[in-house]
């Protein structure tokens, strides 16, 4: 392919986007159809690649042209997966199988026919002909999930054609490094990792610090229970994570990316591995980026499934080749970070939303979300709940339209007793918080925390005591020892909830527990 012009890139934008116009025009004129595959890590579970596979057989044998297969990344809806979804026409797909290729092909390619018994029935039972009908996606509004599900993830042209690196190449041609990071800090953009930093402000910490070298570092080490919001952005839209990390660089004058990811997520790995050759090939990483004189390469560093690595001081130990234990803060990263240089650390949902708050700008950015939590946040939804799959909605949203007109509600009639978010650090919320909206500030409240975006809907039939059993148990085997508290602490509530699962142990034990706690 070789290195490109900005205007071979611009090139590119323009004769892909014609030809992929059906894939966001439902009355695209074309005669060409794409069928659409999710080949994410759930419905390659139940065996996307081989009806990947047989599409392109059948369509080949029977030399049908005008018909491309395309692999995408999630489409969200888990629950119904494997999806195909045939544009122009938008047709939905659901739980689709090896065998039913043929049927798809003959019936709906060939002779025009939608094949009932395969389309998508919504909670109610209503047969749903196209994704936007569904109710899992009315009140969601996608941002860093924008191309998951439209683009080829492993087609640099394709992220190209939807407006990719047009956001680097603004960056480095019309703006300074500080006007950059104004942006990103008046957009009101919090780190979505957890803590829920402002993330233009740290990137102005970092660019204060004169050093020789500075990097920029990009968190996918996930490890919460049932979350997986970074690895179906890494699956489905890799390139929007590399450009964000390259803008970055520029803003604080870094020319080196990490990329920690752990190796538990082998499709991610893979799709990053692909999108760092293509961008490199393209000319958009390594040196002179655009012929704009800017330099920024990254790198992949693959984590070994420690939960403590998530913590960006033990995610840097692990880079240098140490064991992952936490560092005293401070010093913060921004200040001495990776190999003592100033450093920015931002997950990946966070870096998903940098390119579109460039282009789009910080107002409109800003504009989205509560007064103090602005923009949309990414949520594995599972457990309980009808629509299991990965949404993108609003700041503010309730929990209540997450769980019943997102989620669909709960299995069999069953009642709603909490939901769990933040992880193991989190906290379970209960029926009388159902309305509460969904923000920093609203789930610190109640006792809980954002995290990085795991929400686990529990029924009547679970046990809260079991519940934190488990979660004190998932902390207490990935505790990495460094601390007392953690190390002991952990290990005699674990030990006081055990035997009050067996019944061994009295309520009033949770006296205990809650001073250990403390």
């Amino acid at each position: 392919m070789g290195k490109k012009s900005i205007q071979e890139i611009e090139e590119i934008r323009n004769r892909k986007r014609q030809e992929l116009e059906l894939r966001v025009n439902t009355k695209a004129d074309t005669r060409e159809k794409h069928i659409l595959v999710c080949h994410g890590t759930g419905c390659t579970s139940s065996k996307s690649p081989k009806i990947i596979e047989n599409f392109r057989k059948i369509l080949e044998e029977k030399k049908i042209k005008n018909v491309r297969v395309i692999q995408t990344g999630c489409f969200g809806l888990c629950a119904k997966g494997p999806i195909v979804i045939i544009r122009p026409e938008d047709t939905f797909y659901a739980q689709v199988k090896p065998e039913d290729c043929e049927e798809i092909i003959q019936s709906h390619i060939v002779e025009g026919k939608t094949i009932e018994r395969l389309l998508c029935k919504d909670i109610d039972g209503t047969i749903v002909n196209r994704l936007d009908e569904l109710n899992f996606y009315k009140k969601q509004k996608r941002i860093a999930l924008k191309n998951c599900g439209v683009i080829d993830p492993e087609n640099i042209d394709e992220y190209i054609a939807f407006d990719g690196y047009k956001a680097l190449y603004q960056v480095l041609t019309t703006m300074s490094q500080d006007e950059v990071i104004d942006e990103i800090s008046k957009s009101g953009l919090r780190g979505r990792g957890g803590a829920g930093f402002p993330t233009g402000k740290k990137w102005s910490f970092a660019k204060q610090n004169e050093a020789d070298q500075k990097y920029v570092i990009c968190n996918a080490d996930e490890g919460d229970p049932g979350a997986f919001m970074d690895r179906s952005i890494l699956e489905g839209d890799p390139h929007s994570v590399l450009e964000a990390m390259a803008i970055a660089g520029y803003s604080i004058g870094a020319t080196q990316g990490y990329i920690y990811v752990r190796a538990e997520y082998p499709i991610a790995v893979q799709r990053l591995k692909v999108a760092i050759d293509q961008a490199r090939d393209y000319g958009l990483l390594g040196k002179d980026i655009l012929g704009t004189g800017f330099d920024f390469d990254i790198d992949i560093r693959l984590g070994a499934g420690a939960f403590v690595c998530g913590e960006e001081t033990a995610l840097l130990e692990s880079i240098e080749g140490r064991r992952g234990q936490p560092r005293v803060k401070p010093p913060y990263p921004a200040n001495k970070g990776l190999f003592g240089k100033p450093t920015i650390i931002n997950n990946v949902e966070t870096l998903a939303n940098v390119t579109r708050i460039i282009l789009n700008g910080a107002e409109w950015y800003a504009s989205i979300g509560t007064e103090k939590s602005k923009g949309t946040k990414v949520f594995a939804l599972g457990g309980n709940v009808n629509n299991v799959g990965l949404v993108e909605v609003p700041m503010g949203t309730t929990l209540r339209e997450i769980v019943f007109d997102i989620g669909g509600g709960i299995p069999n009639g069953r009642k709603f007793k909490a939901a769990q978010t933040g992880g193991p650090s989190g906290g379970c919320i209960p029926a009388e918080h159902l309305d509460t909206p969904i923000d920093y500030e609203s789930l610190t409240e109640i006792g809980s925390m954002m995290g990085s975006g795991g929400l686990i809907v529990m029924d009547e039939t679970k046990c809260m005591v079991d519940i934190a059993r488990f979660y004190l148990d998932f902390t207490v085997s990935e505790s990495c020892g460094k601390c007392t508290p953690c190390r002991i602490g952990t290990k005699r509530m674990l030990e006081i909830l055990e035997r009050m699962c067996e019944r061994k142990s009295r309520a009033r034990r949770f006296k205990q527990i809650r001073k250990i706690s403390q």
